[in-house]
């Protein structure tokens, strides 16, 4: 037959004259193998040699090894040269991914015998001759041993598995010069896994200490290994990119807005170290998000956990060989699925793979990031220590949208309603909900958190740490969007209605305040705030969030009826930026009301005494670090606010409504309400008597829509089972809950929570002055901006 010109490359090892030389030749079809063997005896120059045909092109299915297996009395210095023919799509099927011809027809990459003659014929170009690497015998012979502590002469069998295996890989390498790194893939996971010697070992450890038999224990690995493994080819990778991309572009614009200098950093990262990068989970598209940027910008392809619950048919199918690791929720008392998974993981953080995955616990119904759960990061970091990787780097990733289809859900869940099952009717029934508008989609990266080595397994401190300190950072990283700041204003001024230009001044004065502080803002968020208006503020009036009103003189916006909770999800992305100015606020207010000498002390102590009631909703910087951001934040309106605080409630009065824009009641009035709801039912109930955790939502369910009805608490936002739940956990952490029966005890009981009742309604007046003096218009502010410039100024305080 005729080689095409892209054949014009010697397949023959350099040097290998006077040695005996085998070819692997890699055809999963008999046109193949003949072309291949065409190809060595165009260059072979009367040059004697040996081939064996080999099947490496699907991990599902074992190597045939019976003509490897004859090979093997060869001399050591004999040189294994694998060779390969890359089949790649036409430019156009490059561009548009997988098509429907190609799941009749098969993967184009893989084609039959007759396509093979087709393509060869008319379309030359896409045929590529690849060759591995080459390596002697005696060298295949040397590694073997070294890797499984075994001999290659009296376990023929093994050894021939392991070269056959050598081959994919060196070919894979070569390969993925011509097609790209998003092709990079592990080969024949399992087979290594089950000759790995950390694994015999363990599994020999086990069966002395479970008296079970060792093959008893490796039956079940392997049934464990085939539900666990993930299998990713070229074929199905595409196809998982092209349904990503279809999924995300219902109703979101094809273009994911993320910083190309970041991802740079994150190629290095990916490439020199063992890499995780966890993510924060707002919907189910999130797992769409980072392997599709990762696809789109060549990077290897990451693997990604997932719940079984959600290997559906297909679903699940697509999943497996597109790179997710489906896990069981529960495996604590299986000690094989443990040892599996972990020895799995290890295999993939030794060869450089990149993990990713949600982080556990943090997929908030209200929008703000939750409090991490450790599961899988524990499993992860234990098979690093077990392994020994070194220089680990776990990358936060923060997924954050314009607008997001499941906050309807959330908000529904947050009022007591279960959750639907998660079916394969269920999936398609989400995904054709998606077909509306919802602006963009942004991914943020953050500083990777690094550890020279992984902690000790059961070292609960050292993984808290290393799971607050990823939390942080994914919290630093999150930008500040449009829809964010523009709910962000309509919650502090609702029930009323604001103007285009109230908005515009409101966003004006929260972008200032967040670029002195250097705090992260979209790159793409656009200043030009009038057109935005119709832009992102037109999704948001079509999907019933906003309301607009032309009818009048001028166009006003405000939320629409029973929106708040859903606006509040959106507000809550970025609400812990605002935490710490909140408090500042709140605490000013109270020096303000005492002694000009007692001030300060009520400053410091109710700073602490408010981080502390909300310590179960947001993170904070260790004490001392975060009382020096409070000095910081503060010393940017008065350097000198110490002595400002402590000259009288007027000045102190004055440092407050220097804090423009005022967000305490933005940012905490939900949080208040909820736990003041909580806490009157703590107060009302019986001394003697005890609360329950399931309990306790449900009768705050009932008094919260009483309070609201009767207006005592601002909105419905303010009644969620989340807020409910953190509540009910500040109240026992306080030993609020337990009620009791003795006198003095039941007496102390009722005064604790009568007084912690008191304490949140004070916060709450304090929120409502806040609100008011926010909400106070310009010539109300101009003037009392005026009539503070006519007062005498103390030492240091600047003028308005």
């Amino acid at each position: 037959m005729s080689l095409p010109a892209n054949f014009n490359t010697n397949p023959w090892p350099e040097d290998s004259e006077g040695l005996q030389v085998l070819f692997l030749l890699d055809a999963h079809n008999d046109y193949i193998y003949a072309l291949l063997k065409e190809w060595i005896d165009q260059y072979a120059m009367g040059r004697s040699y040996r081939q064996v045909r080999l099947d490496l092109s699907d991990d599902r299915e074992g190597i045939d090894i019976s003509e490897l297996l004859q090979t093997l009395s060869l001399p050591p210095q004999t040189l294994y040269c694998p060779l390969r023919i890359a089949w790649l799509p036409s430019n156009n099927a490059i561009h548009s991914g997988p098509r429907i011809r190609d799941f009749v027809f098969g993967d184009p990459r893989r084609p039959s015998a007759r396509r093979c003659r087709r393509i060869l014929r008319k379309m030359p170009e896409r045929v590529h001759p690849i060759i591995g690497k080459p390596d002697s015998l005696e060298s295949l012979r040397a590694r073997f041993s070294r890797k499984y502590g075994r001999d290659s002469a009296t376990e023929p069998e093994s050894f021939s598995t392991f070269t056959a295996r050598q081959a994919a890989i060196v070919l894979d390498v070569s390969e993925r010069r011509l097609q790209g790194g998003r092709y990079k893939v592990p080969r024949y996971v399992a087979e290594s896994l089950r000759n790995n010697r950390s694994f015999n070992e363990a599994l020999d450890a086990l069966a002395d200490k479970s008296g079970e038999s060792k093959s008893t224990l490796m039956k079940r690995a392997n049934a464990y290994m085939k539900e666990m493994i993930s299998v990713p080819s070229t074929f199905w990778l595409d196809v998982s990119a092209r349904f990503a991309s279809f999924c995300l572009g219902l109703g979101y614009e094809p273009k994911i807005v993320v910083s190309p200098s970041a991802l740079e950093e994150l190629r290095k990262v990916v490439r020199e170290n063992p890499s995780i990068m966890l993510w924060t989970h707002k919907t189910y598209l999130d797992g769409f998000v980072v392997p599709k940027v990762m696809y789109d910008n060549d990077f290897p392809m990451p693997h990604m956990f997932g719940g079984a619950n959600m290997k559906m048919p297909a679903l699940g199918m697509l999943g497996q060989r597109a790179g997710t690791i489906f896990i069981r929720r529960s495996f604590q008392d299986d000690e094989v699925y443990k040892l599996t998974l972990r020895q799995y993981i290890g295999y993939l953080m030794e060869k450089r793979f990149p993990m990713n995955w949600s982080f556990e616990g943090t997929r908030s119904r209200m929008g703000k990031l939750m409090p991490p759960k450790y599961g899988l990061l524990k499993y992860v970091l234990e098979a690093c220590h077990a392994s020994d990787a070194r220089n680990i780097h776990i990358v936060p990733v923060t997924i954050s949208y314009d607008l997001i289809r499941d906050v309807e859900e959330y908000a529904t869940e947050q009022t007591g309603r279960g959750k639907g099952a998660e079916t394969l009717r269920w999936f398609f029934g989400y995904v054709r909900s998606l077909s509306r508008p919802m602006g963009k989609i942004y991914m943020d990266i953050g500083e990777p958190v690094v550890l020279e080595q992984a902690p000790e397994p059961g070292d609960k401190l050292a993984l808290s740490k290393i799971a607050f300190e990823v939390a942080v950072e994914a919290n630093r990283v999150t930008p500040i969007t449009f829809s964010s700041l523009v709910t962000m204003s309509l919650l502090g001024a609702a029930p009323r209605a604001l103007t285009e230009e109230e908005i515009a001044t409101d966003l004006r004065k929260l972008l200032v305040w967040a670029e002195e502080r250097k705090l992260r803002i979209s790159e793409d968020f656009r200043r030009d705030f009038a057109d935005q208006m119709e832009g992102l503020m037109g999704i948001m009036i079509s999907e019933g969030i906003v309301t607009r009103y032309d009818e009048g003189p001028q166009t006003v916006f405000g939320l629409a009826q029973n929106q708040q909770p859903v606006a509040s999800y959106y507000r809550n992305t970025v609400v812990h930026f605002f935490v710490n100015k909140a408090i500042i606020e709140l605490a000013l207010l109270k020096a303000s009301e005492v002694e000009a000498e007692a001030a300060l002390n009520v400053f410091w102590r109710e700073v602490d005494a408010l981080r502390d009631l909300f310590k179960f909703e947001f993170f904070y910087s260790p004490t001392e670090e975060f009382h020096q951001e409070i000095r910081e934040e503060l010393g940017r309106i008065d350097p000198q606010w110490e002595d400002v605080l402590q000259q009288g409630r007027v000045e102190t009065g004055w440092l407050l409504k220097h804090m423009d824009p005022l967000v305490a009641h933005v940012a905490l009035l939900t949080y208040a309400e909820a736990y003041a709801i909580v806490a009157d039912l703590l107060e009302e109930m019986p001394a003697e008597e005890s609360l329950q955790s399931k309990d306790c939502a449900n009768k705050a369910f009932k008094l919260g829509r009483q309070l609201y009805l009767q207006r005592r608490i601002s909105s419905e936002a303010s009644i969620g089972k989340q807020l409910f739940k953190n509540a009910y956990q500040l109240m026992e952490h306080r030993k609020l809950t337990s009620g009791s029966a003795a006198g003095d005890e039941c007496s102390a009981v009722a005064e604790r929570r009568s007084s912690q009742a008191h304490e949140i309604r004070d916060i709450l007046r304090r929120i409502e002055i806040i609100r008011n003096l926010g909400n106070v218009g310009a010539r109300q502010l101009a003037t009392q901006t005026q009539s503070r410039n006519n007062m005498q100024l103390p030492s240091g305080a600047p003028t308005a």
